[in-house]
């Protein structure tokens, strides 16, 4: 991130003390997605984001990170104020392979260095969250994201939803990610549906307290 980004973000933690919720969108993007299913995608992440920064509790704690894997791993969106982010929605392409591994360690990484951030300007922020999306198989080992995200889910440190899109998404691999949680079958190309429930439950979580034990609507 360059220099000025970095300061800006600084700078928010410090104008707006509110617990922060993290929240990495970590997308497949890879060939199979490509026309109405990335099409339907972007438009229900930028209904998430519009959602969140309209929304009076949510806008001060949701922070929200993009990870993108289609032949290659992109941080299309970082952490940020959630209101500006919802000016600056990037566009997603779809091509390439599946590299779920590279992508779920570049977003566990981004949320490690959100939570440092928030520590070193005493600021409180909640378990971090993390939806996994896939219309897939991976197309590499995914043993070492896997064991990376089972220790933060079995020590509290991360909640994960993981989402097949379509027959083809591999529902067993995405269950290696997720020991508390089943993974979910998205239904048809229903994304602004899911991003809908993720917007309300965000909401919920933003009027709580860190450490509150938060029952989310499945």
């Amino acid at each position: 991130m360059h220099e000025t980004g970095l300061t800006l973000r600084v700078k928010d933690l410090m104008d707006n003390p509110t617990p922060r919720v993290p929240v990495c969108l970590v997308l497949d993007c890879s060939g199979s997605m490509t026309g109405e299913p990335i099409q339907e995608l972007r438009d229900g992440v930028e209904k998430f984001i519009k959602e969140v920064a309209d929304n009076e509790y949510a806008k001060d704690s949701a922070e929200i990170c993009i990870i993108t894997f289609g032949g290659n791993v992109e941080c299309l969106l970082d952490f940020d104020n959630v209101e500006r982010q919802s000016e600056n929605i990037p566009l997603f392409t779809a091509s390439g392979g599946t590299p779920m591994d590279q992508a779920v360690n570049l977003a566990l990484d981004k949320l490690e260095e959100r939570k440092k951030e928030c520590n070193d300007n005493g600021v409180e922020y909640f378990q971090p969250w993390m939806v996994l999306m896939t219309d897939g198989q991976p197309t590499e080992n995914i043993s070492t994201s896997t064991m990376r995200t089972q220790d933060l889910v079995n020590n509290k440190k991360l909640t994960i939803f993981p989402i097949g899109i379509g027959n083809q998404a591999d529902m067993n691999e995405l269950a290696r990610y997720s020991p508390k949680r089943n993974p979910l079958k998205l239904k048809g190309l229903c994304f602004s549906e899911f991003f809908e429930w993720l917007s309300g439950s965000l909401e919920k979580v933003s009027q709580s307290i860190p450490g509150d034990k938060i029952e989310l609507d499945s």
